[in-house]
């Protein structure tokens, strides 16, 4: 789907939830749009790992890392595994490293920033569960839509 999210803004403004602007476009899709799956972790990202090693099917992961700048949840391995896997993109409320190598992978990816530092390897996180950041409830199954001027969510799919 081809989509421009001020359009899909001016369409839909009753029904869309705009995340307030806070990330960068990293990945080598400037635009990305599929269904939502959550985690929430913490400088973790065993987690991260173990759902893009499953089938994406176009889907979008939304990663609440709860906004840490201290270390990357995602790197340029789990980036090919997103692309392996079908995964349309992955928005990461914290930090990815490996971004130059991300940035050339056909997948969409938005985060705070980058780090060079990895996280650490514990396991601990949630899956599937509403998360909030940025002004706006992700909700597994809802639709999320990410381009150059923003990312928005909504229930339904937009056209």
């Amino acid at each position: 789907m081809i989509f421009q999210t001020a359009d899909l803004c001016d369409k839909h403004d009753a029904v869309v939830r705009i995340v307030q602007p806070m990330f960068r476009s990293l990945g080598g899709k400037p635009a990305f749009s599929g269904r939502i799956t959550t985690l929430k972790v913490f400088e973790d990202n065993t987690l991260v790992r173990a759902t893009l090693e499953t089938a994406g099917n176009g889907r979008v992961l939304v990663v609440d890392g709860g906004g840490s700048m201290r270390c990357a949840l995602v790197g340029d391995q789990l980036g090919v595994l997103a692309v392996n896997n079908g995964w349309a993109g992955i928005v990461v409320y914290g930090c990815i490293r490996d971004s130059k190598a991300i940035g050339a992978m056909d997948v969409g990816v938005f985060a705070l920033g980058t780090h060079p530092r990895k996280s650490v390897k514990k396991g601990v996180g949630d899956t599937d569960i509403v998360v909030t950041f940025g002004g706006v409830s992700f909700i597994p199954g809802e639709y999320l839509y990410a381009d150059e001027d923003g990312v928005l969510v909504s229930t339904n799919a937009l056209d």
